[in-house]
This record gives C-alpha cells, sequence and structure tokens, in this order.
C-alpha cells in the first residue's frame, strides 16, 4: 500500500454510520450469539493491497500452533506485519473505528489491543484446522474483559468445497448453528463470552500452495455484565471430532493425521475401487 497521497484509506464516520443502522439490530439478535457478517468491508483496492502483501508460510517467522486443538499459523509482532497491513490494523484500532463498534454492538467503552495478543496474522495451510471453543476471557497484560472479536478474510477465488468454514455453536454444543465461508474482503464481527463457541474443526480441503488467510482484532472493557463474569481462563476447548456431525468421524481423525497429498490420493483410490 502507498502509505501517501489519495490511495490512504481512512474509516469515516458517515460510512461507518449506514453499516450501523442496517445492522445493528440484527447484530443483537443474531443467533446462536451476537454477531454480523459484512461483506466487500474495505474498498476493492485496498483489499487487493492487504492480500498480495500477506506473508507466505516461509516469508516471516510465524508461531506455530500446532497442539491436540489447533493446526494453524499465527504473528502477532507488528514489526513482522507488512507495512499495508501495519497500516489497516491501526485503522481497526482507531476512535472512529472503535465508535462505530460500540454503536454496532452496543458494548460501551470499548478499548483496543496494541499489543494484538493472539490477535494480528492468521494463516492455516490445507489440512489445518482450529477446535470448537470459547476464547481467553482477560488480557493477560491489561486484566481487561474480552469482548469482541473481529475478523477479515484474505481469500480469493474460495469455493465452499475449500471449506475453513467459521462455525457458530450454540452453548449446549449440539449442533452448528452458522457457517460462514471466510471469502476475500469479509468481516465478521462477533461478542465473545464463556458460550460463544467458534472454530473451524474440519480441516482444511484447499491445494497445495493455498492458504486461508485472515486478520483478527480483539476488543476489551474494563468491566462486563454480572451474568457474564467468570474467573480468568484460557481458551475453552471443545473436544472436536466428537462434537461435530459428519458422515465419518474415522475419516476426519484420518485426515488430521495423514499429509494431504496421501490423504487425497487415497480417497480418489477408494473412490475408484467403490
Amino acid at each position: 500500500m502507498n502509505m501517501t497521497g489519495q490511495e490512504l484509506f481512512f474509516f469515516d464516520q458517515i460510512s461507518l454510520s449506514h453499516l450501523v443502522t442496517e445492522h445493528a439490530a440484527g447484530y443483537r439478535a443474531a443467533m446462536p450469539f451476537p454477531h454480523v457478517v459484512l461483506n466487500n468491508f474495505l474498498p476493492p483496492a485496498t483489499a487487493d493491497v492487504l492480500e498480495t502483501s500477506f506473508p507466505y508460510p516461509t516469508e516471516i517467522t510465524w508461531k506455530d500452533k500446532t497442539h491436540e486443538h489447533s493446526k494453524k499459523l499465527a504473528c502477532q509482532n507488528d514489526t513482522l506485519f507488512p507495512p499495508a497491513i501495519r497500516y489497516i490494523l491501526s485503522q481497526f484500532n482507531s476512535s472512529v473505528f472503535i465508535r462505530f463498534l460500540e454503536q454496532l454492538t452496543g458494548i460501551q467503552n470499548l478499548l483496543p489491543d496494541p499489543h494484538y495478543e493472539g490477535g494480528g496474522m492468521h494463516q492455516i495451510e490445507p489440512g489445518g484446522y482450529l477446535d470448537i471453543h470459547a476464547d481467553f476471557n482477560r488480557h493477560h497484560v491489561f486484566q481487561l474483559e474480552r469482548r469482541l472479536n473481529l475478523l477479515f478474510y484474505l481469500n480469493k477465488n474460495w469455493p465452499e468445497e475449500y471449506g475453513g468454514h467459521l462455525e457458530l455453536w450454540g452453548n449446549d454444543m449440539t449442533q452448528c448453528e452458522k457457517k460462514i465461508l471466510p471469502i476475500f474482503n469479509r468481516c465478521v464481527i462477533f461478542s465473545t463470552s464463556d458460550s460463544s463457541f467458534h472454530g473451524h474443526p474440519a480441516p482444511l480441503a484447499c491445494p497445495h500452495g493455498m492458504t486461508r488467510k485472515s486478520l483478527a482484532m480483539y476488543y476489551y472493557t474494563n468491566d462486563r455484565p454480572i451474568n457474564e463474569l467468570s474467573p480468568a481462563h484460557s481458551t475453552l476447548y471443545r473436544n472436536g471430532y466428537k462434537n461435530v456431525s459428519r458422515k465419518n468421524s474415522l475419516q476426519y481423525i484420518a485426515k488430521r493425521i495423514i499429509p494431504p497429498i496421501i490423504f487425497d490420493s487415497a480417497r480418489i483410490i477408494w473412490k475408484n475401487i467403490k
């Protein structure tokens, strides 16, 4: 992104106020918890620059978040962000955007996180996943209450069969209530609590050489409604494949542990045999 001249992008209050008028009521009434999906969120030229500048898995030092419940890459070190991404995240932390979030969600006195704890750039390679979970509830440095997540996707030409859907689950964890495809220039905002279960538990099925790219921003307050208060905790994972309805859970487990190229070849051979 050219950081001077007319290409420099700023959120403006008038455009954001239109989004509040259009979506505030729907946000607060959304199920299974308050959320909104905003398509074509940034000007196309701005989103294009963010997508083309997004670093490859080998281009910078990513934090490998591979464990029992996750297989993904993350970077919250803003000195490693490309200039365009570093700039746009500062816009997501700006006062005009914070006011927009407060008006949209009804949550007042929101605070941004300049450290991007748990946020920043996220990237998932083929076969990656993130089990259904509720997020950590308190910032470990400031001890603020986590109230909002913002996810911005940068995945062009992303059909349904690639997967990587953001899944929203109800508190009883009986079924997925909503699936959101992570397509290019789509912004998802949702309220966070101990029962805002979400993730993408199905292993990513995009071709080799492609990844699921997103920017993540989290917002906090000094306090929260008394009925939502709980002791500080880390991420609350739910047991992925046991809670997700699939035609064949053994196939799901196999896809997690077998390299994608071998799994895909075996699946093709099995189809031909059948």
